[in-house]
């Protein structure tokens, strides 16, 4: 029987002819099986998993012959070979869940080659060689395991095309020879979703004990008086002893400042400090300094210009995602150079764990520029930028220096925060409105955003960038911006955010990470899945009243269901267990993805023709090519609080158990 539906008042037919299928254990796959198995390619012609684009970095920097083993594997469903670094890094994809269902079967795997180019390991246990190994057959190559080689990941078995040259490698560094379905049966560590969570909050935690330090600075006792003690400020500072405080009593002081020495520069009452308009205002110089209860004003109007919102925007540039464009060292150079450079309210320069509190600043320049200053904690300021963000800058820059930004308010300007080579710098509970971007991560890993309210972007709400790991976006709440969310690089944590009202919510750029207990509500576009593998877990969000709830791009099959859940999705229809719908939901399929904004496609949906047509696409690598599928959607919302707390309960369905009714019509 050839089967057939309708779509859109069009008769559809699909027939099932000239398809040779092998069925496994784990999947229905096409087979080629008159081909022969394609060769090996350059590196540079992979995509590659498992290792960063920072680690990369580093490894130039700390090993600059190092030669990581690698596969490179040509599967079934991918018009590309796929790069591993390391025999490790392969085995604990493919274990994956869905792996198979979405990168099809491997035709062709091949390995490093150290036979003709026997390594040699640094002190941290990388591999490093001459010249560039070759490639061998995985199954035909031997492994030297648990000898003192490692990758970043961790330890590395490698591999050679001669017993010989790998029990010579194993007698000097240890190991032993094992075959290739060995070196894949070999336990691996993969770090699980609770690990990701728990490092976010231990990271909270510690901001915690970072901001009772610099909030201690606060009580030191006061030296000297300004006006009583001595007529200037500066004056007063150059007088107080270490550790103690300068009082700034109520009123407005027009003169520049500078910080040189560990003492606490405090206001009372309503106390200015303004410049002439000509250059930065306040200085601070010296470790465990803090300025605290003034309001700045008075400050020049040296911005960036064009060479920020122009040279430098990132809307839309991949390049700034390549390891050609982080590896840029004169790139990176004039990239510190444009956004610590020109005026600023007050700058924080080589001064580890400063305090910045209780400030106002009214600028068309910048509002806080840490430069060199890891541990600086900055909380309740106010900073109100240019109205024009091609005209400002921005509201605060932390150039290498992770500290604490917390409890504070960032209005107009270039970006509300911007990092720059900042890693595990903490960002939470501000408020940051009508800016280029809200956000803005460069170079900057290990960092934790949290509960921070965004809105009125220009461009982006929240943007991480140039290939960082180990980022935490949580609970952050991002609205009327063109895009709300952007994430690159590797192995980060997104969860709980509430993005509504936006252009796109969230483009995912981002690869071997976790994305859970989001809610995606009235954007045009919920999410916008870009990365070309598919190795992100998604699951437990929420997507409702988004004209789209996703669309694809850059890659093939998508599977978003972990261990057995997948996502809630508005007009998700079908059978019920009570916790998931018992049918496959594709957000991007011209059918399910408009089941919540068209009558009448509920029963389309369940036709048994497009069923059909389901199962086919599944079967052929061709027509899964920018899919995202949940093949155990929700049955009703992951975030009910948020569902009441809006007074969108009219849009849950109904579980088929306990007082629910089911879904199926």
């Amino acid at each position: 029987m050839t089967p057939t539906g309708s779509v859109d008042g069009r008769t559809v037919v699909f027939a099932l002819v000239g398809v040779a299928l092998v069925v496994g254990s784990i999947g229905l796959f096409v087979a080629d099986l008159g081909s022969a198995p394609p060769e090996p390619v350059d590196t540079e012609e992979t995509v590659d998993v498992g290792l960063t684009l920072a680690e990369e970095l580093r490894l130039e920097d700390t090993a600059p012959n190092a030669s990581l083993p690698r596969v490179q594997v040509f599967y079934s469903q991918y018009p590309f070979p796929v790069g591993y670094h390391g025999v490790e890094s392969f085995a604990a994809k493919q274990r994956q869940p869905y792996h198979r269902d979405q990168f099809g079967y491997p035709t062709a795997v091949y390995v490093t080659d150290y036979a003709g180019q026997p390594p040699e390991l640094t002190d941290d246990g990388i591999p490093s060689t001459d010249g560039s190994p070759g490639w061998v057959a995985a199954e035909d190559a031997v492994y030297v395991a648990d000898s003192a080689a490692r990758t970043p990941d961790g330890p590395a078995s490698l591999p050679f095309s001669t017993r010989d040259a790998a029990r010579a490698f194993a007698a000097e560094h240890g190991g032993r020879v094992i075959d290739w379905q060995t070196a894949l049966d070999r336990p691996t560590e993969t770090e699980p979703v609770t690990a990701l969570r728990e490092r976010a909050g231990t990271q909270r935690r510690e901001a915690n004990e970072t901001v009772a330090s610099r909030t201690r600075l606060r009580e030191r006792p006061v030296s000297v008086v300004v006006g009583e003690d001595e007529p200037t400020i500066d004056e007063a500072v150059e007088s107080a002893p270490p550790n103690t405080t300068v009082l700034v009593p109520n009123g407005t002081y027009r003169e520049p400042v500078e910080l040189d020495r560990p003492v606490t520069l405090r206001g009372v009452g309503d106390t200015r400090i303004v410049g002439d308009g000509n250059g930065t205002v306040v200085v601070v110089r010296s470790p465990r300094a803090a300025i605290v209860d003034v309001d700045v004003d008075g400050v020049g109007n040296a911005v960036p210009g064009g060479a920020a919102t122009d040279d430098h925007s990132h809307v839309n540039d991949p390049s700034h995602d390549s390891a050609d464009t982080i590896g840029d060292e004169y790139w990176d150079e004039d990239i510190e150079e444009t956004y610590a450079g020109g005026d600023t309210a007050i700058a924080v320069e080589t001064a580890p764990n400063a305090l910045v509190s209780g400030v106002g600043i009214d600028t068309d320049a910048a509002g806080i520029i840490l430069y060199e200053s890891p541990g600086t904690v900055v909380r309740d300021v106010h900073v109100v930028g240019n109205e024009s963000y091609r005209n400002g800058h921005m509201g605060l820059v932390a150039m290498r220096s992770p500290g604490v930004v917390e409890d504070s308010t960032f209005v107009g300007g270039l970006d509300g925060v911007y990092t720059h080579r900042s890693d595990g710098i903490v960002v939470r509970d501000n408020e940051i409105y009508d800016n280029r971007m809200g956000i803005h991560l460069m170079f900057t890993s290990g960092s934790v955003l949290y509960n921070n309210t965004v809105s009125g972007q220009e461009y982006t709400g929240i943007h991480v960038m140039t290939g960082p790991e180990r980022n935490a976006v949580v609970g952050n709440r991002i609205t009327e911006t063109v895009t709300a969310l952007v994430v690159g690089g590797s192995e980060s944590y997104v969860a709980d955010n509430v993005i509504s009202d936006n252009n796109l919510g969230f483009q995912i750029d981002v690869v071997g990470s976790i994305v859970e207990g989001n809610v995606f509500a009235d954007n045009r576009a919920g999410a916008e899945a870009r990365a070309q593998l598919p190795t992100n877990r998604v699951f437990d969000n929420d997507f409702v009243a988004n004209e789209q709830h996703v669309r694809s791009a850059h890659g093939r099959l998508r599977i978003w269901t972990d261990d057995g859940e997948g996502n809630y999705w508005e007009g998700a229809t079908g059978r019920t267990d009570g916790t998931v719908i018992q049918r496959t939901y594709t957000p991007t399929d011209p059918v399910d993805g408009r089941l919540h904004r068209t009558d009448g496609t509920a029963t389309l949906a369940r036709a048994p023709a497009l069923d059909a047509l389901a199962g086919f696409q599944g079967a052929i690598p061709g027509m899964r090519a920018d899919a995202v599928i949940d093949t155990a959607p929700l049955c009703e919302p992951a975030n009910e609080a948020w569902f009441e707390r809006t007074g969108r309960t009219d849009t849950e369905p109904v579980c088929a158990s306990g007082t629910r009714r089911s879904l199926e019509t």
